[in-house]
């Protein structure tokens, strides 16, 4: 199959062309139809798949001939749970675009107003936008969302999530009726799909990969290690080779900024990624990621939506995740484009029930594997009765420090604060929330009308 034989526009494919892109992938082959076609969309596929030119590229092919709105009032809105994302997504749509005279701008916190009301002002035709700083902008009536005719929810799972729903509720409102509304995630639990289904009307569904599944080329690794030598052990694997880009995920900010302190001071080059860094320090951090000026980028889980690094190598999960399907999104930033990565999870006892989770929802028995010199003193337990951090409670303290290890609190496992109940999530810059650092409990709410 070619792009070609999809419908596109010549504009379009000449643009591709010039990107190297030679046929479609089995996602975009199935969304880009039905998207032309004009009917809602549910579109699941692993990361690293081609997502984003699944709905970038039918989004300009519709634009192309419809006729600009008074005052160029935007006609698409794509929601993502990032700016790094909703940058990326630009970024992808502006290559996509080049030979049209379609305009589009990105709206997100951590950056002033003034040059995004100035684009407004202007005229766009499509808003890449995250909900908390759409919403200002909505407060202060510097953005008219009535001539919308497509949204597009990228990371759709993520926008779902109980911490983002009560803002997607405001925009629901805002938005025409009578719209495409087009999902893309690499997971739908089916919480998420029975709440999508509230505001959109007769989806398809196109899903190329099982549900929960991650890419085959990955290797997955687990290294049991105790709480109190959990830093030690990353800065072991890590030294292995010390020029390879490495992604860690940590479940806390402050862990991050923890683990970064150490890693620095033990001569590594890394930084850390998160809600409460500045947008000017988070471009500067992925971008001295992305050309190897640091070697080590240690992230949260919802500031690494939107992260895309060709060809990384190793992902390393310093904490595992509270909600098993985040352990899918984590690992597809490495083994992406037919490209081998490596996954490495460093897990102590605490931990056991979430591992346990996280093999029960791949279905696959992940090799466990000591690493000698930080054997654990007390084993993982992976049976139905295994131990799991509890929402709203710390996770124990490490009995002691060892030289250069930390205890469970100094690791940033501050679960009191980062696992708050909803209703307590802090908001950070931009729309992104607490709740991409606590468990999230999907219980479907009412969504806004459609």
């Amino acid at each position: 199959m070619s792009f070609e034989s999809l419908g596109l526009a010549p504009t379009l494919l000449r643009a591709l062309a010039e990107q190297g892109y030679a046929e479609p992938t089995p996602v975009q082959a199935g969304a880009i139809p039905l998207v032309l076609q004009g009917h809602d969309l549910l579109a699941a596929a692993q990361t690293g798949t081609g997502k984003t030119a699944a709905f970038a590229l039918p989004l300009l092919h519709k634009l192309i001939d419809a006729p600009a709105t008074a005052a160029r009032r935007p006609r698409a809105l794509v929601l993502t749970p990032t700016r790094e994302l909703a940058a990326q997504i630009l970024d992808n749509v502006q290559a996509y675009g080049k030979h049209l005279r379609i305009s589009a701008a990105t709206i997100f916190g951590g950056v002033g107003m003034g040059p995004q009301i100035n684009a407004l002002r202007r005229g766009v035709d499509i808003v890449i936008a995250t909900p908390g700083r759409l919403i200002d902008h909505m407060q202060q009536r510097t953005i008219d969302l009535s001539a919308v005719e497509t949204l597009v929810l990228d990371e759709a799972d993520r926008m779902l999530d109980m911490g983002f729903l009560p803002a997607l509720k405001r925009i629901l409102g805002a938005l025409p009726r009578q719209r495409q509304t087009l999902l893309f995630s690499a997971t739908f639990a089916p919480e998420i799909k029975a709440l999508a289904m509230q505001f959109m009307r007769e989806p398809r569904e196109v899903t190329v990969t099982p549900p929960n599944t991650v890419a085959a080329l990955v290797s997955h690794h687990v290294h049991p290690v105790d709480a109190s030598r959990k830093r030690d052990l990353l800065l072991h694997v890590l030294s292995q080779d010390s020029r390879r880009q490495t992604l860690v995920f940590s479940r806390t900010k402050h862990g991050a900024d923890k683990l970064v302190t150490f890693l620095n001071a033990s001569g590594l080059r890394a930084a850390a990624i998160h809600g409460n860094k500045s947008q000017n320090a988070r471009t500067k951090a992925l971008a001295d990621f992305k050309s190897s000026r640091i070697t080590v980028l240690v992230a949260t889980d919802i500031a690494a939506r939107g992260i895309d690094i060709d060809q990384l190598p190793m992902v390393i999960n310093f904490d595992l995740p509270m909600v098993a399907e985040d352990y899918v999104h984590r690992i597809g930033r490495t083994g992406r484009a037919g490209s081998e990565g490596m996954a490495v999870s460093l897990v102590s006892h605490d931990e056991s029930g979430l591992l346990r989770d996280i093999r029960k929802l791949l279905k696959d028995e992940i090799a466990v594997d000591d690493v000698a010199g930080f054997e654990p003193s007390t084993p993982l337990r992976l049976d139905a009765g295994a131990p799991r951090p509890k929402q709203g409670q710390r996770q124990p303290r490490a009995p002691q420090r060892t030289q250069g290890g930390q205890s469970q609190r100094a690791s940033g496992q501050g679960a009191s604060q980062a696992h708050r109940p909803h209703g307590h999530a802090q908001k950070q810059g931009g729309g992104e929330h607490a709740a991409g650092n606590r468990k999230r409990r999907h219980r479907p709410r009412p969504a806004a009308k459609a």
